[in-house]
């Protein structure tokens, strides 16, 4: 080896947290190339004298808590550092790339999107009597309808319309109890309860079974639990609602929220209704300003939590309707999710401020923000943990994309942003739709907005907006993908 080359070497020391990947020992310090990257370090751990894995592990690397995304020695340029540095490397299983694999076109804007297969919430509550291969898609929309759609982009079934018993204004929120049981909410501010039943693979039914009254003003989202047969739901009139789906359990409606109440038609409207009409087991008014998420704690259906445009998250006994605790926030809350995976269970909370902060909910945690993730250049819509592990998440945005984030990924914040644990994101997807099409600089993600996104094992992730587009990416191997 001569000098020019020699003098291109830089001694890396690999690390892991992963019990199933360490590697042998004396094997952890090598002499590597200075111009090599990602790529090139993932397929030197993924030899036979290194891992020795039966088939080839995708593998990323932090140095410093940061992503390695340029060579070895830029990076130690970057960092003013000497190439007789030893580099620390931490090896991560890697992310998928998001790779583009369809959209299905919408009549309206797309304001929530579910998922039903074998892996997904309501898939496994459905357990044995999920039919092979139902894979489902559920789309609720600024017409007021419900779609469900196949893997082909066909629609299966579509909601009735308001005059047979549907939604009467824009459908904000909708969710899979089961395979044969829905839940929406939206701007008519009733709740709705729906059967669904398929005749055949390519058509299917969806009826009214239940009409929930209680809230003032629109319904922004919903949460579902199905074995205890609850639904929370989140307003802007400030309230969080707590739903039964059993008729026998659910008590009246309040006659003057009913359509045509204070009028000569009230009657006539509750006599010719196209499903039986209820009330909230409880209706909380917990918050002063519009409600944007509420959710149920992943492991325990007697708690929830609340997010709300008056800066707030707020834990709830549902058992008793009181408040266990409030955090506070920089901002106003516009969306809601739990990382159930975490060894400290953490929310995500978006922010009209264009980030997402982590909080730690529990009464003993010391202070409010866990992490923030930035990187969006507008509202930060929805939020959704990742299915495969507990590190990453998805989040949809009015910037016209949904980025993924990996936890595991951290700096610290300057004193620009606060300071504090800061995370990047990892990959951005765009939406198909506005490729080709000039954007207004001035107006992030105007015309494609996006309103929903989720995580699903046999989905990838799927979301919708403003452009009218179901979209789903799903991730390929990632070591095809060469720098």
């Amino acid at each position: 080896m001569d000098a020019a080359t020699e003098a291109q070497q830089i001694r890396v020391n690999f690390t892991t947290n992963l019990p199933d990947l360490q590697l042998p020992e004396g094997k952890s310090q090598l002499l590597v190339p200075g111009d090599i990257k990602r790529y090139g370090l993932s397929r030197v751990l993924n030899s036979e004298s290194m891992l020795n894995t039966d088939s080839p592990i995708p593998l990323d690397f932090l140095v410093n808590g940061t992503y390695l995304r340029t060579s070895l020695e830029d990076y130690l340029k970057e960092n003013g550092l000497s190439f007789e540095t030893t580099v620390t490397l931490q090896y991560v299983k890697s992310l998928m790339p998001p790779m583009y694999q369809a959209s299905f076109e919408h009549d309206d804007w797309i304001t929530d999107i579910d998922v039903l297969s074998a892996m997904s919430r309501a898939g496994l509550w459905t357990g044995d009597s999920l039919r092979q291969g139902q894979n489902r898609i559920l789309s609720a929309s600024y017409d007021g309808l419900l779609r469900i759609w196949n893997g082909s982009g066909r629609v299966v079934a579509t909601s009735p319309s308001a005059s047979n018993g549907g939604h009467s204004a824009a459908v904000k929120a909708a969710k899979f109890m089961s395979s044969s049981q829905l839940a929406s909410a939206g701007m008519d501010r009733t709740v709705r309860v729906w059967k669904y039943n398929e005749t055949d693979e390519f058509s299917g039914e969806i009826k009214p079974t239940l009409e929930l009254f209680g809230h003032t003003a629109s319904v922004e989202s919903l949460d579902v639990h199905t074995p205890s047969k609850r639904i929370l739901s989140a307003s802007k009139d400030g309230a969080v609602g707590l739903w039964t789906t059993s008729k026998s359990s659910a008590p009246e409606a309040p006659a003057s929220l009913l359509p045509g109440a204070g009028t000569n038609v009230s009657k006539k409207r509750k006599i010719a209704a196209a499903a039986p009409q209820r009330g909230a087991l409880s209706m909380m008014q917990l918050h002063n300003s519009p409600v944007s998420g509420a959710i149920f704690h992943p492991d325990d259906a007697t708690v929830a939590y609340s997010a709300s445009e008056d800066h707030t998250i707020k834990t709830i006994d549902l058992t008793t309707a009181s408040v266990v605790s409030t955090l506070t926030t920089a901002h106003p809350l516009l969306s809601l999710a739990s990382l159930p995976g975490m060894s400290t269970p953490l929310l995500a909370a978006g922010t009209s401020a264009r980030h997402i902060t982590l909080v730690d909910p529990r009464a003993s945690a010391t202070t409010t923000s866990v992490m923030t993730l930035r990187g969006h250049r507008n509202f930060v819509s929805s939020i959704c943990a990742s299915p495969n592990d507990n590190y990453s998440l998805v989040s949809g945005s009015h910037d016209g994309t949904c980025r993924i984030w990996d936890l595991r990924s951290v700096r610290s914040g300057t004193k620009a942003e606060g300071g504090g644990s800061v995370s990047e994101a990892v990959y951005v997807i765009e939406r198909e739709s506005q490729k080709g099409k000039k954007k207004r600089a001035d107006v992030p993600g105007a015309g494609c907005k996006v309103f929903a996104a989720v995580w699903d094992k046999h989905w990838g992730i799927v979301s919708g907006g403003e452009d009218k587009q179901v979209q789903i990416n799903k991730g390929n191997d990632l070591l095809l993908a060469k720098e």
